[in-house]
């Protein structure tokens, strides 16, 4: 009697050998030519479609956007094993150790009984680990292709976590004021170099403010850039209907309809009640 454990084995054995032949001698002329570099792209792109998934609620797109995300995992362990580096054996058996050594709380006599326990518990064996003794200051470990929103947020919480950090968030809201007004000092003073510094420091100070109001600030920044596209989208559509060329419309004719577009919007979820 087959068990739903035998089927999963038999359909890894079973991609993995659809790896293989891609990459034989008589298998995909594309795939034969890929290596871990040229793979790069191809990975990251996936791995925001998963997420785009995610957010679309859609369990079928999910399933297989993860399953293109899944075979890019099997790619290189082939690529590695063609290479005599490692195999996909082995990034299993890693795996398997590093979670069950990263969650004492669970496979060992550890205690954590909060989300944030537990993250203090990971942070603390991950110091332990080999390949970590690298790491000469608190700030090291940034992943470099990590988007820049992302990787200041991260940054951010690693300094937080020895003290580096404002004691409340009265502190943060007055740093972006201050970030702000030398911004417009730099435009006074038209210094392009001077300009581009303190707007990056305008968004690193926006980026400490969304971490104390807990909120993600790449997910913030998409949801209003998607809202900006929909809102944009209606705008088209109404200049349209009214036999107009959004190209030869004058900024006030695009601003009325943006404004009676953005109410119509507020009203759609219940922020505005029409009068």
């Amino acid at each position: 009697m087959n068990t739903s454990k035998d089927k999963s084995i038999s359909l890894f054995q079973d991609l993995i050998e659809l790896m293989r032949k891609l990459r034989s001698k008589d298998g995909c002329p594309w795939d034969k030519e890929q290596s871990h570099a040229s793979l790069k792209p191809h990975l990251v792109e996936e791995t925001y479609e998963v997420i785009d998934a995610i957010d679309s609620g859609d369990p079928d797109k999910l399933k297989e956007e993860l399953a293109d995300l899944f075979f890019h995992i099997i790619f290189h362990c082939q690529i590695a094993k063609e290479k005599g580096e490692f195999d996909i054996d082995g990034v299993i058996a890693l795996c398997l150790d590093k979670m069950t050594r990263r969650h004492p709380h669970v496979f060992g006599d550890a205690t954590a009984a909060t989300p944030e326990e537990v993250l203090h518990q990971w942070e603390q064996i991950k110091k332990q680990e080999k390949g970590y003794e690298e790491r000469k200051f608190i700030v090291d470990g940034l992943p470099k292709h990590l988007p820049a929103l992302q990787k200041a947020q991260k940054l951010q919480k690693k300094v937080a976590k020895v003290g580096f950090d404002w004691p409340d968030i009265t502190g943060v809201m007055a740093k972006v004021d201050e970030e702000l007004a030398e911004v417009k000092e730099a435009i006074r003073e038209n210094k392009p170099e001077n300009i581009a510094e303190e707007v990056g420091d305008l968004l690193f100070s926006i980026v400490n403010l969304s971490r104390f109001l807990n909120l993600d600030t790449e997910n913030v920044l998409h949801k209003t850039i998607y809202k900006f596209v929909d809102r944009f989208k209606r705008v088209e559509t109404e200049l349209a209907a009214m036999g107009k060329d959004i190209e030869k419309c004058s900024l006030e004719e695009m601003d009325a309809v943006w404004n009676k577009v953005k109410i119509n919007q507020k009203q759609e979820i219940g922020i505005q009640k029409p009068e």
